[in-house]
């Protein structure tokens, strides 16, 4: 850290530190303790330390989180000011030297996350736009540019998205009282979900009420459509509540919260749309009926208007009605058609279950971040020059010191140390970092400690006649103020040695002498003749709070991980540093933990999904915590694709094949246009979005589950109903004692 050297000595100096970096006192670290040239150097092979082409220069920031005033808004002050002072000033320096710079600091991700919250605000507006555009279309009758005015249902459609928007912030705002917090992911992924569900019902109760025969008054079409569809629409929203109620006992946080909220959302959604909705659809019809324009009800045309279109009850069915019922289901109805059917998705699935296996855990942190970001190329320098991983600490509690205690014995890795001690197991497993990813023995305190004390290390733990600490000769505090002399005769000539071999235990202090000796270790600077200092490279590993009662609270023990590319490398470090931690807490019978920095999104558990899974892993799309609320949410879509279908084909008379066709010419082309076509439009505005992440979770992955609930619930379920079909209710019916036939006409 003295330019001096280099410019006196140069290449010859930075060689002599990179082999004497522990010992020699002008090859020291800022902070005054010795720095392993494979944590701060990178681009090089082997220990050829000289070749290195990178290095990585760190400012530790203090942090006092759950003190008491206003240092943490200090250190976050701190950090903003100095991005801007990279930004404005370093990178530009930098950058005319020809050189590279990338930067990071503690409080970027999240600062960086908040932005990429906002970055994409007009890309998901679009797509709710283009959505309710659609939603507007599809819930009006065919369009005739004489009629189109008042046959739209733009304020039908308006009023249903608002309904969803209430159950959403019902939802939201119900769990805020209590106490639960909501995350970015509800806010993106609920109203996503329900405009799925709320859409869906929308559609099948105005196609339902527009079946109805125009002779009968509105009060009958309403009823008797509420009759038709009602039950389905019951059975599919209490399925997808209980569903998500299911969810809210998954340990995942993100995935339990999710579901939480999405259950209450989805069942507010529902008591909406058979209440207000149904009061809304009356009102737009009585509008239409009354030729009032849409949007401006209180405008009334005087034109000759009439619906001329003919079919069931005089209207015409709807382009995706005919197809449903002429062209879908006639070829589905065929038994070569069927056969591949079953056949394609028999082989999907067992593809998708050989899959599953190859969908690997985590969250890229390139991918959560927006594409410009900073932090972009920091993360791609980190994987492509550093030699060495995040650091792993070990934190050992309850460290009982005294004399009458083995706990020193079943730490420490020196001599007399247990051969299963804690340091020794690390430097074990750091032999075998393909499996354990630990990288180096950890930095032990304790040890050097022991070996400070000891009195083979003479110029270590010293004393003055008058019992105070006396530093090593070669410190400034040892030399003559006035002939700057040091050694023998300066200030420290009268400095003996803290213990001779007879003070001690088997090399061990007693309670009393580790228990006044540990700070001075801690204060004291290493130097060439005293390497062991424990200043700086242990000031903030032992936490001496209470420790004169002979037990220390906390301590910590460093190592480091290889280096983690990959988010998968980052949740096995996590998983092996845990067993490991476990493992050796269960041998040495008191409590310790490990704690690491890895990436975001790394701690994901559990699924559910085959097929979607087999898509993600033919997508590569990671498991996180992302991702399995998406595959949580593709089991509300499809029960909506599939429960609708088969209550129509339950209620329907015929055989099979006919009750097929009957159920997809009626229910088939509200869920199409429901939720398919809906989705898919509003889908596609999001390939549009600045972030890498929208891109791959809600583009790519809606987009994946949409087109899977189409071809299970209006291509396979069909299929499988047309051959394994239940027996129709109707025949149920007809088979009872007659009775008279209730009508719903006045």
């Amino acid at each position: 850290m003295d330019p001096q050297n280099l410019e006196n000595d140069g290449v010859e100096h930075v060689n002599y530190c990179l082999q004497h970096y522990t010992s020699a006192d002008t090859c020291r670290s800022a902070f005054k303790a010795p720095l392993d040239p494979s944590t701060s150097l990178g681009g090089f092979s082997g220990n050829n330390y000289s070749e290195a082409s990178a290095f990585i220069v760190t400012y530790p920031v203090n942090n006092v989180i759950g003190k008491e005033g206003n240092e943490t808004d200090k250190a976050v002050a701190w950090e903003k000011a100095f991005i801007q002072l990279v930004k404005n000033e370093l990178l530009p320096m930098v950058q005319s030297k020809n050189l590279t710079l990338s930067f990071s600091s503690e409080s970027s991700i999240e600062e960086e996350l908040k932005r990429e919250s906002t970055a994409d605000v007009i890309t998901i507006l679009i797509s709710y736009l283009v959505m309710f555009a659609y939603i507007s279309l599809t819930l009006g009758d065919t369009p005739h540019l004489s009629s189109f005015y008042i046959s739209s249902k733009v304020l039908l459609g308006l009023s249903g998205v608002m309904l969803v928007m209430l159950s959403v912030l019902g939802s939201v705002g119900f769990f805020s009282a209590i106490g639960v917090k909501s995350t970015l992911i509800i806010m993106e992924v609920i109203p996503f979900l329900v405009l799925a569900v709320g859409v869906d019902n929308m559609c099948i109760l105005v196609h339902a009420v527009k079946r109805q025969p125009l002779e009968l008054p509105l009060e009958g079409r309403i009823s008797n459509a509420l009759v038709e569809v009602g039950p389905s629409i019951t059975l599919a929203s209490l399925s997808e509540v209980l569903a998500f109620a299911v969810g809210s006992f998954i340990p995942m946080p993100a995935c339990r919260v999710f579901s939480m909220f999405a259950a209450l959302a989805v069942l507010l959604d529902f008591l909406l749309q058979v209440t207000a909705f149904v009061a809304l659809i009356v009102f737009d019809f009585l509008r239409a009926e009354d030729k009032r324009v849409d949007c401006i009800p209180c405008m009334k045309i005087s034109s000759t208007y009439a619906d001329t279109d003919k079919g069931i009850g005089g209207r015409r069915p709807g382009l995706l009605a005919r197809y449903m019922k002429e062209i879908h289901a006639p070829i589905l109805s065929l038994w070569g058609v069927k056969i591949v059917v079953i056949a394609v998705f028999a082989a999907f699935t067992l593809a998708s279950i050989a899959l599953t296996t190859r969908v690997e855990p985590g969250l890229e942190q390139q991918i959560v971040l927006p594409r410009d970001s900073y932090l972009q190329g920091y993360f791609n320098n980190v994987s492509d020059y550093l030699r060495i991983g995040p650091p792993l600490y070990f934190v050992v509690k309850n460290y009982n010191y005294s004399s009458e205690s083995s706990h020193t014995n079943h730490l420490c890795s020196i001599s007399q140390c247990d051969s299963k001690s804690l340091l020794n197991e690390i430097a074990r497993a750091s032999l075998t970092p393909e499996s354990s990813y630990i990288a180096m023995p950890a930095a032990s305190w304790l040890d050097d400690f022991l070996v400070w004390i000891s009195p083979e290390a003479f110029g270590c733990c010293r004393k003055f006649t008058n019992g105070s600490y006396c530093p090593p000769d070669d410190q400034a505090s040892c030399c003559s103020s006035d002939t700057g002399s040091c050694g023998l005769a300066g200030v420290c000539k009268d400095c003996t040695t803290c213990f001779r071999h007879s003070d001690l235990n088997n090399d061990r202090p007693s309670t009393s002498q580790f228990k006044e000796k540990l700070p001075w270790f801690l204060n004291a600077l290493p130097s060439a003749d005293c390497a062991k200092g424990g200043h700086g490279a242990y000031t903030s590993s032992v936490d001496l709070q209470g420790y004169e009662n002979g037990v220390i609270q906390a301590s910590s023990f460093r190592t480091y991980h290889m280096p983690l590319n990959k988010q998968i490398d980052y949740v096995n470090s996590m998983r092996a540093a845990r067993e490991f931690s476990s493992r050796v807490s269960d041998s040495l019978k008191f409590l310790e933990f490990c704690n690491h920095f890895a990436g975001v999104g790394n701690d994901s558990r559990g699924s559910h999904d085959q097929t979607p899974q087999g898509v993600m892993a033919i997508l590569n799309i990671q498991l996180n915590a992302v991702s399995v609320v998406n595959l949580v949410m593709s089991v509300g879509i499809g029960v909506e694709f599939c429960v609708h279908i088969t209550h129509a084909f339950s209620v329907s008379s015929g055989d099979r094949n006919q009750r097929v066709r009957d159920a997809l010419g009626t229910m088939g082309a509200s869920v199409f246009s429901g939720i398919t076509l809906t989705k898919l439009v509003g889908v596609i505005v999001l390939c549009f979005s600045r972030t890498e992440v929208f891109v791959v979770y809600y583009f790519q992955m809606y987009l994946a589950l949409v087109l899977l609930g189409f071809l299970h619930g209006l291509v396979f379920l069909p299929v499988v109903l047309s051959m394994f079909g239940p027996p129709s209710r109707c025949k149920l019916v007809e088979k009872q004692e007659d009775r008279p036939s209730v009508s719903l006409r006045p």
